[in-house]
């Protein structure tokens, strides 16, 4: 818990997230971007060597734009309005960098894990670029305010959406949106994919929904990757939970299709790549739960 001394986060943050939720809820599924927030405060910026471009290079740069017609279509939405930068709300709470603060962390927060040691914890030591975020080092009390009064609620709001919607449907389906940089790709080989699917490899979606989406998708003209490099992060294992009957998938969608990386511009393709999701979204919303239903059935 934070220390009562803990730093307010500035009032331009909160609330932490956005849900746009349909009058309605047509089917059983939720659609999240936690990386797009693009609310940088100036006690951030103030903290950063980086310019504010420079932080952005993180961002999910306009994936909740991309997706938000989904939601016209009868299924809720939620996204962060904080940047990634800022606070990593797919990591555990808890998933701190030691090479950043100021004093000894406490025994609760998790300072091996793979993501800490490449500098992408909850509270990042780096931008996606490998540039070094802070000036200085920081407060462990600024970083429990962040999570105390960012990370929980938003976690708290989206739980809250898929019991709902678990609930209402006997299931959910959680599709986890995000972005990827093109040149990321590059050590991989072959032609860079335009989309990445990770459902951990299984573990955290009926392959039923992972198929769907893969085949829906090459319809549409796209190159789809199925878990490499991206399996899904840590919404997409700690929501994913098949046996109760709760499903997550994480789509990674190439910048380079519709944002010009280096400035971070829009590109004429934007509104293509967002007509085609909201395709995607008709078939999704309005096929898939009934192959699902039907599987369930013949069990």
């Amino acid at each position: 818990m934070p220390a009562r001394d803990a730093p307010i986060i500035p009032a331009e943050l909160l609330p932490p997230y956005t849900v746009t939720e349909p009058e309605r809820q047509v089917a059983p599924f939720v659609f999240c971007s936690p990386h797009s927030g693009r609310i940088y405060p100036q006690s951030f910026i103030a903290q950063s060597r980086l310019t504010p471009l420079c932080l952005r290079k993180s961002e999910d740069c306009f994936v909740d734009e991309l997706i938000a017609p989904v939601a016209e279509l009868g299924v809720p939405l939620i996204s962060a309005r904080f940047p990634r930068a800022f606070l990593d709300v797919n990591r555990e709470p808890y998933e701190f960098d030691p090479e950043i603060f100021d004093e000894p962390l406490p025994d609760y927060a998790n300072t091996q894990s793979v993501r800490v040691a490449g500098g992408l914890g909850t509270i990042a030591r780096i931008v996606a670029d490998g540039e070094e975020i802070y000036r200085h080092k920081i407060s462990l009390a600024d970083a429990l305010a962040r999570v105390q009064q960012l990370y929980i609620p938003f976690h708290a709001a989206l739980c809250e959406l898929v019991e709902t919607t678990r609930q209402r449907f006997g299931y959910a389906i959680l599709i986890d949106c995000h972005s990827m940089p093109s040149s990321s790709m590059a050590s991989f080989g072959g032609p860079r994919p335009d989309i990445v699917l990770g459902d951990r490899f299984g573990a955290s979606a009926d392959n039923k929904i992972s198929r769907f989406l893969r085949d829906t998708l090459t319809n549409l003209g796209y190159k789809v990757h199925m878990n490499r490099p991206y399996a899904g992060g840590y919404i997409t294992e700690h929501y994913g939970r098949p046996a109760r009957n709760v499903h997550a998938v994480q789509i990674e969608i190439n910048r380079g299709l519709y944002i010009d990386e280096r400035t971070l511009r829009l590109k004429k393709s934007f509104a293509t790549l967002q007509r085609d999701l909201q395709t995607l979204a008709g078939p999704l919303l309005n096929e898939l739960p009934a192959m699902l239903e039907y599987r369930a059935a013949a069990e």
